[in-house]
């Protein structure tokens, strides 16, 4: 399993780093913590010159290390990392340039399998797809933004899982939803839910919305298999069928004390763009965290 947790500011992304990192925890993870800042134009006129050298060496302080800095000593303070490196603290030369605009910290990691620190400098959405296509990431871990097109485009083009830490309550008591019916993505949905409510031990809802007074065998079978799945894993779960507008039902049931577990759509770009789908329209509409399965 491997975890890329993306995170834009101090003042912000708290909450998505303190839960990515409980999940890499959870999971035993490789995780890659990811900053992208704009690219200055002091920046652009010397990176090629500089790419192999040293960050010490420069004249300036290239966007986005206060960031990668916060990040290193929200690691140190939770004992992420290993003694020897929260001794050494956090320094410009411990990054090594990979290319025009990627730089990388190796951290010894105590609960995950590795712990890295990536910047990028550049448009968010491309370079979060490249380092996701680079890095063959199953989860990438966003915070619940308030720019919903970004949001929507992180969640259509990253080749990737979308866990979106949306009014995360670390003091909460949550139970798992997920949401299941006959299309591809369920089963992928599934198996994530199983592996979320092992790691922290915790109950799963299977909801079965249909928008027609009458449940198909393909829900009824996604469902039954779903429990199937619980039953096999040791997870104490429960069937809840409702009719209605799915995305509605969704929103009703998740209330604020649910993980909201769901397939991502089979639609292309284009009609998504034109005519929605399912779990964007969740997205924008639920005030607690979900993560959208591919």
């Amino acid at each position: 399993m491997k975890i890329l947790i993306a995170v834009a500011s101090k003042e912000y992304s708290g909450p998505t780093l303190r839960v990515g990192m409980q999940i890499a925890k959870a999971l035993n993870a490789s995780t890659t913590i990811v900053d992208v800042a704009e690219k200055a134009n002091k920046f652009n006129s010397k990176v090629v010159g500089l790419a192999q050298e040293r960050m010490d060496s420069w004249e300036f302080d290239r966007p986005g290390i206060d960031v990668l800095e916060w990040a290193f000593n929200f690691l140190a303070e939770n004992n992420y990392i290993a003694p020897t490196m929260i001794e050494a603290g956090f320094s410009t030369n411990m990054l090594v340039e990979i290319g025009e605009n990627r730089s990388e910290v190796f951290l010894k990691g105590t609960v995950c399998k590795d712990v890295q620190l990536i910047l990028r400098n550049g448009d968010i959405i491309a370079e979060l797809r490249d380092e996701v296509k680079q890095g063959h990431y199953n989860v990438t871990i966003i915070g619940g933004s308030g720019k919903r097109r970004m949001a929507h485009d992180l969640i259509q083009y990253i080749d990737s899982s979308i866990f979106v830490v949306n009014q995360f309550d670390p003091n909460q008591k949550y139970r798992i939803l997920l949401a299941v019916d006959d299309s591809t993505g369920t089963k992928g949905a599934v198996k994530f839910g199983v592996r979320v409510a092992q790691a922290f031990k915790i109950d799963v809802d299977i909801l079965t919305v249909s928008k027609v007074d009458r449940f198909g065998d393909g829900y009824k079978g996604a469902a039954e298999k779903a429990g199937k799945f619980m039953r096999r894993a040791g997870i104490q779960y429960q069937n809840i069928y409702r009719v209605g507008d799915p995305s509605e039902i969704i929103k009703k049931e998740a209330g604020d004390n649910h993980i909201v577990i769901m397939g991502a759509s089979s639609k292309n770009p284009l009609m998504k763009f034109f005519k929605g789908s399912k779990p964007l329209k969740v997205m924008e509409d639920c005030p607690c965290p979900i993560l959208i399965v591919k």
